[in-house]
C-alpha cells in the first residue's frame, strides 16, 4: 500500500501529529509499546533513535527489530469534545537504516534534533496496511 490510500482526513492526523506510540514484540514475543518522535518522509514514516539516556550497547528496539521486523505505528487526536477523537494506525515492516535524508525531516518536524542530533540509526516503518477511525465522518 502506499500512503495516497489513506483518507486525507487521516492522512493530515498522521502528518501534524506530534508523537505516536509504536508497537512491537519483544524477545519472548509479548507486545511492547514505546512513545515515538517520528515524521512522514517519501511514503515512509521514519522515527530516530536519539541521545535520551538508554543502556549502553544497541537500543533494544532495534535488537528487537532486527529478529522481528514487523511493527505498528498509532498516532491519535484527543480533544475533550469527543466528537473529535479520531486515530491512525499503520502497520508494515520496519528497518534499520543509517542517518540520511529523512533525518531532516525529523529536524524540520522537531527543532530540538537540530541542537540534539540524533546519532543513529534510523527505523523506517514501509507501510503495508492502515487502519483509521474518527468520531464524526
Amino acid at each position: 500500500m502506499t500512503l495516497e490510500e489513506v483518507p486525507a482526513w487521516a492522512l493530515e492526523i498522521l502528518v501534524a501529529g506530534r508523537l505516536a506510540h509504536f508497537g512491537l514484540l519483544d524477545e519472548e514475543d509479548l507486545p511492547r509499546v514505546l512513545p515515538v518522535t517520528f515524521a512522514v518522509y517519501e511514503g515512509a514514516v521514519w522515527s530516530a533513535i536519539d541521545q535520551k539516556p538508554k543502556r549502553a550497547g544497541e537500543p533494544a528496539r532495534v535488537r528487537r527489530l532486527r529478529r522481528r521486523p514487523e511493527a505498528a505505528l498509532l498516532v491519535d487526536r484527543y480533544d475533550e469534545d469527543w466528537s473529535r477523537l479520531a486515530w491512525v494506525e499503520l502497520r508494515g515492516r520496519v528497518s534499520v537504516e543509517p542517518l540520511g535524508p529523512a533525518l531532516e525531516a525529523l529536524i524540520a518536524k522537531y527543532p530540538q534534533y537540530a541542537e540534539q542530533r540524533p546519532q543513529g540509526p534510523l527505523l523506517r516503518l514501509q507501510p503495508e496496511r492502515f487502519a483509521c477511525w474518527r468520531a464524526r465522518a
